[in-house]
């Protein structure tokens, strides 16, 4: 595991504290399931990403497709 650092200005710090306190949670409890959602939503987007461009590709091959289909 690994230890993070970070510098907050006092009052978002004060207002992280009681956030994982009204959540029954510790203020590293909180940044592990906010970096955790962020992680998720990255891996997500990157996956989308990904897929589009696999799809991009094979654009032409479906307008080829879809006109046969509509000429029949």
């Amino acid at each position: 595991m690994s230890a993070l650092i970070i510098r907050l200005p006092d009052d978002k710090h004060e207002r992280l504290k009681q956030l994982a306190k009204a959540r029954g949670i510790s203020v590293t409890k909180l940044i592990d399931e906010m970096a955790t959602i962020l992680l998720t939503d990255f891996d997500a987007q990157t996956r989308f990403e990904i897929r589009a461009a696999r799809g991009a590709t094979k654009l032409k091959r479906a307008r080829t497709l879809l006109k046969k289909a509509a000429s029949e």
